[in-house]
């Protein structure tokens, strides 16, 4: 029989090789702002075009471990971002961020200390910025178990 104790999760969080999406560098995540000034948009699914991030999750439980915006296309315009999962999207994570100038005005990898991501779910993203629809490339650090 095996025990888990408490502290086994927080080795998961330290000690891991973690994923990235999308995989190659010709593939994007682009994120999409709500329609209307200030108000989150729907929730939709992360996806590279063609490969969803949910995917990664498809056999095994796992975490988001960061995020990192790549890019945004309106400048000194604060952005929010939201990812959950499953149909009653279960916030796992936020961040904010914005673009000053030339550079993305955030740490190079905005951590998430996600709960777990169960296996088979659906992983979600909602986004809100100053200004509707506008867009930001990510990449996102996983790693499953």
């Amino acid at each position: 029989m095996s025990v888990v104790y408490p502290g086994d999760d927080l080795y998961h969080y330290t000690h891991h090789v973690s994923g990235i999406f999308p995989e190659d560098t010709d593939e994007l995540v682009t994120l999409t702002a709500g329609g209307t000034n200030n108000v989150f948009g729907a929730w939709a699914e992360i996806t590279d075009g063609a490969v969803t991030l949910s995917s990664k999750f498809a056999t095994m439980p796992g975490h988001i471990v960061a995020i990192i915006i790549e890019d945004v296309n309106q400048v000194d315009e604060r952005y929010t971002l939201e990812i959950s999962w499953g149909a009653a999207y279960t916030i796992i994570g936020r961040t904010r961020f914005m673009k000053s100038g030339v550079l993305v005005n955030v740490e190079h990898s905005r951590r998430i200390r996600s709960f777990h991501i169960p296996a088979g779910e659906t992983v979600y993203y909602r986004m809100k910025c100053e200004t509707l629809g506008k867009t930001a490339i990510a990449q996102f650090r996983y790693y499953t178990f």
